[in-house]
């Protein structure tokens, strides 16, 4: 398995560390993982619901030395809504 992308949002405010994963992941193939890296406590809110919206997955939640590290995994593409 190859490396995650990092994507640090140290020092941001909701909802800009979500916005910089959901930038990064954006034409990720199923199965990339990243790690984002975010001081606002509010990711551990915004990115598990981002991944549920987004057929994503977390995979993990650490806090180090008051730095959060959220790994994700991209899920399948999913088709856009139709609106016939």
């Amino acid at each position: 398995m190859s490396q995650p992308i990092i994507v640090d949002a140290r020092g941001h405010r909701c909802p800009t560390p979500s916005l910089k994963l959901q930038k990064a992941m954006a034409d990720a193939a199923p199965g990339v993982r990243f790690v984002l890296l975010a001081t606002d406590a509010m990711a551990r809110i915004d990115v598990p619901f981002m991944m549920s919206q987004k057929n994503g997955r977390l995979v993990e939640i650490q806090d180090i030395d008051g730095v959060l590290h959220l790994t994700v995994e991209s899920g399948p593409a999913t088709p856009d809504a139709r609106t016939d």
